[in-house]
């Protein structure tokens, strides 16, 4: 007979790793739109750059906070039609992770969770500006993870260092 619990149910494992989100917000937001209003008269086919950026900082024991930026630029021939930018954060706990696997949590699934967040708040800034709707495609993080892994071990730095 055991008498480790007293509803019967296994005992979870004490090693067991766990990441539990505890909050999305936007950090920073701006939008900017220089040529207005002669640009809504520009002839030309638009360009949009895009560029991400992610920071992670520990905030506590176990607890990070990961913030993503996207900013999108879009241009028509030499001028800037708009600019639009958000810092999406979470705040993330993860414990039981080995160093090796919180990095990887931390490139990888917490940007995959602020995306979708961060593609609204872009989408609804480029409309709200007087735009048409422009519609970030998915990003692999993944793939981005894998890529600077690879760079890194080309360059000799050390696994643990950050990029």
């Amino acid at each position: 007979m055991m008498a480790d619990n007293t509803n019967g149910a296994a005992a979870p494992e004490q090693n067991q790793a766990q990441l539990n989100l505890q909050r999305i917000y936007v950090k920073d937001v701006s939008f900017e739109a220089p040529g207005a209003p002669q640009i809504f008269q520009q002839q030309g086919q638009p360009n949009v750059e895009l560029n991400l950026a992610q920071r992670v900082a520990s905030i506590g024991t176990d607890v990070y906070e990961v913030v993503l930026s996207v900013t999108a630029t879009c241009r028509v021939e030499d001028k800037t039609a708009y600019l639009a930018e958000v810092q999406q954060a979470g705040i993330f706990g993860l414990t039981g992770f080995d160093a090796q696997a919180r990095e990887a949590v931390l490139a990888t699934y917490c940007p995959n969770v602020l995306f979708p967040y961060a593609r609204q708040v872009i989408s609804e800034l480029v409309q709200n500006g007087g735009f048409p709707p422009f519609f970030l495609q998915p990003i692999n993080f993944d793939a981005l993870y894998a890529e600077q892994m690879r760079r890194r071990a080309e360059s000799g730095a050390p696994q643990g260092a950050n990029a």
